[in-house]
């Protein structure tokens, strides 16, 4: 890893590409919808089964729309040619748009030319002049990646070059700007809004009076002037999802109960909130079941969340981690007498009937897509405070998934596991039996080796934190 990249910007990085993705396939449903339709659904969060991410609309669970697709199409291109290459990229969003379900209006127009050379000019006019779209912020995620060692010069040049491909308005222009502004200071560690309003200020008039209004620290969708399809009106929502909220999940669904262009605007404040909280804070049952693809002109490409992280990683310039098969199995363990909650490692656990439901805590190869209750976290196995900045976040997720997927079907087993068995089960199961019977660390420890002799406390990081947990309460996130 490149000594200016700590383990926490790479997470907020990721944080970033996967949450547009999450916001994108959590508002799919509700897109054209009314506004507050995501909290009259789902009231209160979905800890079980698959949580919100049930599909509708046209739509798969779980299952992204063009917002993601047009991006990933960017972030490969970027990546094949080492830049922006206009011809490449436009033969690879035509070859999308071709089979595409949801292509924005404008967009659409545009890429029925063959050429980029003048093709947003021309549909400029023939659509009166209207093309001030959010197509060019909704992918606009993978610039701020690919561009995080460059100066702000830099990076704003390529995301302005990236919107004008398709949008003549030099509005949607400015927009992908401030998009990649909040980015970049959210995944270094920065304040979003004050980047924000330092590219604002920058701005020349009479571009700064109209972005100041719409993005106004006091600023409320009553005072929209335009729609969320619009690039103003679909920033400034995102841009006060994320202000008025507090966690990246409070962020999504304030975006996603916008309406309207509701998937658009959840996709882009997913991105500003994933790069301010990291990719730890973004609630598994969310993340697990995400999927989609892209047709480009040498044949179909498909993502899951795993595949998502490795090209986050691979537009910051690292390689993906690999998926080592070095443990010989251990079977599923049954730790607990009065309900069906069993330990393993990777390889034993993969061997768990499909009825069962699996809390993953490492990567698994996609070796559990066949199981419909699962859920897969982001959770490091490494002994530096640093390495999980989220740790309070994902341990009160794993805890909470625990107690919802024994709750909803009692008789059903329900599989805990990480690579080898050891600390990262160790781990969430202990802070389960925790919350559950009252215990301290150490008799949760007695308790789960006798039942797993693999569990051990080789992560001090986890043990301390475990130890700093008030008995019987549950792990803050």
């Amino acid at each position: 890893m490149p000594t200016d990249l700590d383990r926490h910007t790479v997470q907020r990085a990721i944080g970033a590409f996967v949450g547009a993705a999450v916001g994108d396939a959590l508002g799919a449903p509700f897109e054209y919808g009314e506004s507050g339709a995501y909290t009259a659904t789902f009231p209160v969060p979905v800890l079980g089964g698959r949580g919100e991410m049930t599909g509708g609309g046209g739509w798969a669970p779980g299952e992204f729309t063009d917002d993601t697709q047009m991006a990933l199409v960017l972030a490969e291109s970027l990546l094949a040619a080492d830049g922006l290459d206009p011809v490449a990229v436009w033969a690879g969003w035509r070859a999308w748009a071709a089979t595409a379900a949801d292509v924005g209006i404008i967009t659409r127009n545009v890429l029925g030319a063959s050429d980029p050379t003048g093709a947003a000019a021309a549909t400029h006019t023939r659509l009166g002049g209207r093309s001030a779209g959010n197509g060019t912020v909704m992918r606009n995620t993978p610039v701020a990646l690919f561009t995080l060692g460059d100066d702000d010069a830099a990076a704003f040049a390529l995301s302005g070059a990236q919107a004008a491909l398709t949008h003549h308005d030099p509005d949607t222009r400015t927009g992908a700007v401030l998009h990649t502004a909040m980015l970049r200071a959210g995944i270094r560690g920065d304040d979003v809004f004050a980047a924000l309003d330092a590219a604002v200020a920058a701005l020349p008039e009479p571009e700064r009076a109209r972005w100041s209004a719409w993005l106004a620290p006091d600023w409320t969708p009553d005072r929209a002037t335009a729609s969320n399809g619009t690039v103003w009106g679909c920033l400034a929502e995102a841009v006060w999802s994320v202000r008025t909220s507090s966690s990246f999940a409070e962020a999504v669904v304030r975006a996603v109960d916008r309406g309207n262009d509701a998937d658009t605007v959840a996709c882009v404040a997913g991105s500003i909130a994933g790069a301010r909280w990291g990719v730890q804070a973004i609630p598994s049952r969310w993340t697990t079941y995400l999927n989609g693809w892209t047709d480009t002109p040498t044949g179909r490409r498909t993502y899951d969340s795993a595949a998502l992280i490795d090209l986050a990683r691979a537009l910051l310039g690292l390689t993906p981690v690999p998926l080592v098969e070095n443990e010989r199995a251990a079977a599923p363990a049954r730790i607990h007498p009065d309900v069906p909650l069993y330990a393993a490692n990777w390889q034993g656990a993969v061997g768990a009937p499909t009825d069962w439901a699996v809390l993953s805590l490492c990567r698994t190869g996609g070796r559990f897509a066949d199981h419909p209750v699962r859920r897969e976290l982001y959770l490091i196995d490494r002994y530096h405070p640093d390495d999980n900045p989220g740790l309070a976040t994902v341990l009160a997720d794993a805890v909470d998934t625990l107690d919802a997927f024994l709750a909803e079907a009692p008789d059903r087993p329900v599989v805990v596991h990480c690579h080898g068995g050891r600390s990262r089960t160790a781990l969430v199961a202990k802070a389960w039996a925790m919350r559950r019977h009252g215990w301290d660390e150490a008799t949760a420890h007695e308790w789960l080796t006798a039942a797993w002799p693999l569990a051990d406390r080789s992560n001090e990081v986890f043990v301390s934190h475990l130890r700093g947990i008030v008995p019987g309460s549950p792990p803050q996130g």
